[in-house]
């Protein structure tokens, strides 16, 4: 499920997710940087660009190429700014595309024993009214779009055994 609200001049993106694994083998997959690139569309030519020597942790840089628009490639440089084993972890734009971006991944243990996934992006674009416009017209669904793409990644890799 994949929803959108705005407050403040600032959009807000939340997603939800059942997987058919435990939180340790959720946390596996998400807390590897390298493992974006799964789930990320091939058309946005998404490329880790900096070195990846370890899991996620607080204070980690990553920078990326991704494609925004077709045929225009950009730079982003995330910080992973927190992280709790097993439950969270959040990543902030420090150069990129949008004003500002701050993602919350957070993974809950179920009663049966599967996890419960939910992202929430917020998220500033910039250029005022043209900004706002790009949202309607096409960034509200290019993020739709990534997370449906995602979601069926993740169908397949964990939900389809």
């Amino acid at each position: 499920m994949i929803s959108f609200h705005k407050h403040s001049g600032i959009y807000t993106l939340s997603a939800s997710q059942e997987l058919k694994v435990s939180v340790e083998n959720t946390w596996d997959f998400f807390s590897l940087p390298e493992n974006l690139q799964k789930i990320t569309p091939q058309h946005m030519g998404f490329q880790i660009t900096s070195p990846i020597e370890s899991k996620a942790y607080a204070g980690q840089i990553i920078s990326y190429k991704v494609g925004i628009l077709p045929g225009v490639k950009s730079n982003w440089v995330t910080e992973i700014t927190q992280v709790k084993e097993q439950e969270f972890f959040i990543d902030e734009q420090r150069f990129g595309p949008y004003s500002m971006w701050h993602h919350e991944h957070w993974f809950e243990k179920l009663p049966n024993g599967n996890t419960l996934m939910k992202d929430k992006i917020s998220y500033k674009i910039p250029y005022g009214v043209l900004g706002h416009l790009a949202q309607r017209i096409f960034i509200k669904k290019q993020l739709t779009e990534i997370f449906e793409y995602r979601f069926q990644m993740l169908e397949k890799l964990f939900n389809e055994r």
